[in-house]
């Protein structure tokens, strides 16, 4: 990998990372800085890394920091500190749908929620997702299906229960 192609891996991917360990993690700061890791840790191995497989390095060590990170602070916090900001331009239905979203991604097991994570908001494939979480295909896929089994059950119950509140 050249710097040029270094560089073009900061522009198309420095978001992406950020978002899918800001959605993890729930706090900004540790967030930047486990994103920050990442690319420090690319830069130092730019010579071991093919351009091509880049994106995928970038999010398993990221990934992998972020689990450290977590273990290491010991703190399963998932307030977002921004969100009332953010949802305060948002449209009640929207608020009240993210915030049932948020509820029940929280209700699934770390491993589940980073599935969920990488495979539906990142779009990995399969394979890729293995690669980062160090599972195999049948593996992904069998706990990503029950983690939406888990989410659907959660949403579903939240739904009628939501229902029945305004129906009575």
């Amino acid at each position: 990998m050249t710097d040029k192609d270094y560089n073009d891996c900061v522009k198309l991917y420095a978001d992406n990372v950020y978002r899918f360990i800001f959605k993890n993690m729930r706090h900004a700061e540790d967030a930047q800085d486990v994103v920050q890791t990442a690319f420090e840790k690319l830069w130092i191995n730019k010579g071991q890394v093919e351009a091509g497989k880049a994106k995928s390095y970038l999010f398993t060590i990221a990934y992998h920091q972020m689990i450290d990170q977590l273990r290491k602070v010991k703190r399963m916090s998932y307030k977002e500190e921004l969100s009332e900001l953010a949802l305060g331009t948002e449209h009640q239905p929207q608020r009240h749908l993210k915030k049932m979203l948020d509820e029940a991604l929280a209700t699934l097991t770390d491993t589940q929620r980073h599935l969920v994570m990488l495979k539906d908001y990142e779009g990995y494939s399969y394979q890729e997702i293995g690669e980062i979480m160090s599972l195999s295909d049948s593996q992904v896929k069998v706990y990503l299906h029950r983690a939406r089994i888990l989410l659907r059950n959660y949403l579903v119950q939240r739904d009628v229960g939501v229902s029945q509140a305004f129906n009575s």
